[in-house]
């Protein structure tokens, strides 16, 4: 085929946008180092999407000037994500239209709202590209705990039990939503938005005041709350699965550090700047790399073993594809591993946890490319037209 051209794209109109910086960097450097052409493709806060060689520098985002960089629309063409310069006269995009690259594929870093939730996914699917990514599906059951949390229930898994919060019944019936969440879960118990990630508005409550607090704070975030039990003595372990349909690599198991009591959202993204093997993060971003983690998760073989043929259950069930990483909470008390969450595409696309097993970051974009074309040429087995005959026999409204 030759060497092949690809949109890294990342950033978005979502609170973790600043991580996805940080992700897409890292992964656009590791795609340069597997010998590909890369098109840095940012989406800024506002949804606007640009290009340009400034945006290979990190301190760029800090003082972003967009008159340094070309603003551009995605098309889709001859099975190519074609990006536009966005036009000076809307009204004549066609007979303006300048392309500024031609993408053989996409590799969506997005994390959070508007492109990890299958916005962006269905987006390609529309234009009919080849992206890097799980589908719409598995991406939107995977962004919103609620609807995943009841899909590992659906299949079998097991989760911590839960209730759920709808902001208009907190306005009007605070008391009956807190007396519920009493009843089944007692106290403490953690608050989570249902469509955020990156730790952003999850609060512990130990009592009825905190409860009030924590579920006012995440419903400023979303207008669903997840209220799990929480579980006093726990650890969270992590592993990725990376693949398409029966082809896939489970990563080595995580232990986070910090996970023993709350990992915020400052110490997953804000600590240190040295990757996994005690290297500069890609472009001298800071990242997932940077966590303070135990590898493989000191919790024995036999629970390792556990995750790992959990994560490919997940990750199956789910029909997912490229790289996601499933979180794991164990009650020490109880003895029991619980699925936590499942994200799609994970910060630093978890190349961290491939290491170990052999396979490095630029040798994953390279199975992320190669699954994205075969999860392609698959949809174009499909069939997706039928003759009805209703047109020609005059059906429909007279």
């Amino acid at each position: 085929m030759g060497k092949m051209t690809l949109a890294v794209i990342y950033g978005g109109h979502s609170c973790e946008h600043d991580v996805s910086i940080i992700s897409g960097l890292q992964a656009a450097e590791a795609a340069q180092s597997a010998g590909y052409d890369v098109v840095r493709t940012y989406i800024d806060r506002e949804g606007r999407w640009f290009t340009g060689q400034s945006l290979d520098d990190v301190k760029f985002y800090t003082s972003f000037d967009e008159t340094k960089l070309t603003r551009v629309i995605p098309l889709g063409e001859n099975d190519k994500l074609i990006l536009c310069k966005y036009p000076d006269n809307k009204k004549h995009l066609l007979a303006s239209r300048q392309d500024v690259a031609a993408c053989d594929a996409a590799i969506p870093v997005m994390h959070g709202m508007n492109g990890e939730d299958g916005t962006l996914q269905g987006l390609f699917e529309m234009l009919d590209v080849p992206y890097a990514s799980s589908g719409v599906t598995a991406s939107a059951i995977g962004m919103d705990k609620i609807a995943m949390k009841r899909f590992f229930t659906g299949c079998g898994f097991p989760v911590i039990k839960g209730e759920t919060v709808e902001r208009d019944a907190w306005q009007t019936h605070r008391d009956e939503c807190l007396e519920r969440i009493e009843a089944s879960l007692g106290y403490p118990v953690f608050t989570k938005p249902a469509n955020l990630g990156s730790s952003i508005g999850i609060n512990r409550a130990d009592d009825r005041d905190a409860l009030i607090n924590a579920i006012d704070v995440a419903a400023s975030f979303d207008r669903r709350v997840l209220v799990e039990k929480a579980v006093l003595n726990m650890c969270e372990v992590n592993c990725a699965v990376m693949g398409y349909a029966g082809d896939l690599i489970v990563s080595e198991t995580e232990m986070p550090v910090s996970w023993d009591k709350f990992l915020t959202y400052d110490e997953k993204y804000l600590r240190g700047g040295k990757g996994a093997k005690g290297e500069k993060a890609p472009s001298g971003s800071k990242g997932m790399t940077s966590l303070r983690r135990k590898l493989p998760a000191p919790i024995g073989e036999d629970k390792n073993a556990v995750i790992k043929n959990l994560s490919r259950e997940i990750f199956r069930a789910l029909d997912c594809r490229g790289v996601a990483r499933i979180d794991f909470i164990i009650d020490k008390d109880e003895d029991v591993i619980y699925v936590n969450e499942i994200n799609t595409i994970p910060g630093s696309l978890a190349f961290y946890l491939f290491e170990p097993v052999g396979l490095s970051f630029p040798a994953l974009i390279d199975k992320l490319v190669d699954d994205g074309l075969k999860a392609h040429a698959d949809k174009r087995r499909s069939v997706f037209s039928y003759d009805s005959n209703i047109l020609r026999r005059g059906g429909g409204k007279k």
